[in-house]
């Protein structure tokens, strides 16, 4: 018979979709499905918000204490670094936050260097470290100098919500051919170069369609970029949606394209996989591991982004056999099979 645990998990990423965007998904969706399998599991997050979310993040930790009555602290990211020496205490990274300062500039980076310190102390304490994907196990252990490699529990998909979505939102009727991009808006998203890629693909694909989900600090700088290059009537800014609306953006879309240079793993693969699309894609980070089928093109290139796009809607079979692919294989990211390996993962028991 299953033991039952009780998990606390510490997080100070926003607790709504559209602020904490696929952290927030992954960290709810799991805490459901290790509900569904018995087990019991506690959120602590801030309760006092600041203006400058790494203050807000520092002062949260400031206050945490040790809970004896958990049998496992689950903290994530830098969260938890200063109780990370108690007995049962994992350390589980999203990604890596010195990793992804790699590609910011000005307060951003200060502010995440700063933050990346706390994660490397937060792993360094931890009895157990878990990540997403070997990329990030590589970037945790060279990084944080980590003596052992972490433990890979990949992200999730609640599979069975989500299918329910997109049943709810059939593709809508279009005439165009649309590539769709869902992520947050930050420098090593480059949803810039999907931009560039627009405007070398407008004469080949006379009926492109270019939408893009998503908010954050590059917001105006890319709307910016959008305008110079006259991409109006090509671009569609979407900005933050709901979940079924998110969905109904997927089943309208012939082609998901995700640009980043820098993804610890990519809920949103998921989701594309799921919703049976093709994918294009920088070969970069994660971003291989998780879609080793999909149009995968040389990072930082407008050009080669185009290219793939091209690629694609040249060949209806493609765009199938990506399909297809992608069904089976986002089989194995289930909830309820990620949950069960988390548990045995963070306590050495069958979940």
């Amino acid at each position: 018979m299953m033991d039952t645990l009780t998990f606390r998990f510490l997080t100070s990423t926003p607790q709504d979709i559209t602020r904490g965007s696929g952290t927030y998904v992954g960290i709810s969706v799991l805490a459901g499905a290790l509900r569904d399998l018995g087990h019991q599991v506690d959120f602590e997050s801030p309760r006092r918000h600041f203006p400058v979310y790494t203050v807000e993040r520092l002062w949260f930790n400031r206050g945490l204490r040790p809970s004896p009555r958990h049998n496992i602290t689950v903290g994530y990211d830098m969260d938890g670094y200063r109780i990370a020496g108690e007995p049962g205490h994992v350390a589980s990274l999203k990604g890596v936050i010195a990793d992804e300062v790699r590609f910011e500039s000005g307060l951003t980076r200060a502010t995440m260097s700063l933050q990346a310190r706390c994660e490397r102390l937060h792993v360094r304490r931890a009895s157990r470290v878990v990540v997403t994907s070997r990329y990030s196990g590589e970037r945790a252990q060279e990084m944080y100098g980590l003596p052992d490699f972490p433990i890979v529990v990949p992200e999730l998909i609640d599979l069975q919500t989500w299918r329910r979505h997109l049943d709810a939102a059939p593709a809508a009727e279009s005439s165009r051919f649309t590539v769709l991009y869902v992520g947050r808006f930050y420098r090593r998203k480059r949803v810039n170069l999907l931009l560039d890629a627009a405007v070398e693909l407008r004469a080949a694909i006379p009926e492109l369609e270019i939408r893009i989900v998503g908010n954050g600090p590059c917001d105006a700088a890319w709307r910016a970029h959008s305008a110079q290059s006259k991409l109006e009537g090509t671009v569609t800014w979407l900005g933050d949606v709901s979940r079924a609306a998110l969905a109904a953006e997927y089943s309208r879309a012939d082609v998901f394209c995700l640009p980043s240079v820098q993804e610890g793993f990519g809920i949103v693969l998921l989701e594309a996989m799921a919703a049976g699309k093709a994918i294009v894609a920088a070969r970069a980070a994660a971003i291989p591991e998780v879609v080793p089928h999909a149009t995968l093109v040389d990072r930082e290139s407008g050009s080669a982004l185009a290219e793939g796009i091209l690629n694609l809607y040249a060949s209806p079979a493609l765009r199938s056999s990506q399909s297809a692919h992608g069904l089976v294989r986002v089989e194995q990211f289930d909830a309820r099979c990620v949950a069960r390996l988390f548990v045995e993962a963070v306590s050495g028991k069958s979940g």
